[in-house]
């Protein structure tokens, strides 16, 4: 899989937060990954693009100033 986008809010403490949109050419997934690379992350199947920016889109949320990596 390789990453098509990927988000980050900005915080390099235990707060960091980053959401990943990869696909294969045919799967797509969205991670959200809470902590850093040894934090917490949670997977999610898409059936498309579409689908998965706009869950990239929900993960994110409006909390942080989100920053395109």
């Amino acid at each position: 899989m390789r990453v098509e986008q990927h988000w980050w809010n900005g915080d390099v403490r235990l707060a960091r937060r980053d959401v990943y949109v990869r696909t294969d050419g045919e799967l797509w997934e969205v991670e959200a990954q809470m902590g850093g690379p040894d934090g917490k992350s949670k997977v999610q199947q898409c059936p498309g693009r579409a689908s998965a920016m706009i869950l990239a889109d929900a993960w994110r949320g409006p909390r942080w100033q989100w920053r395109k990596v």
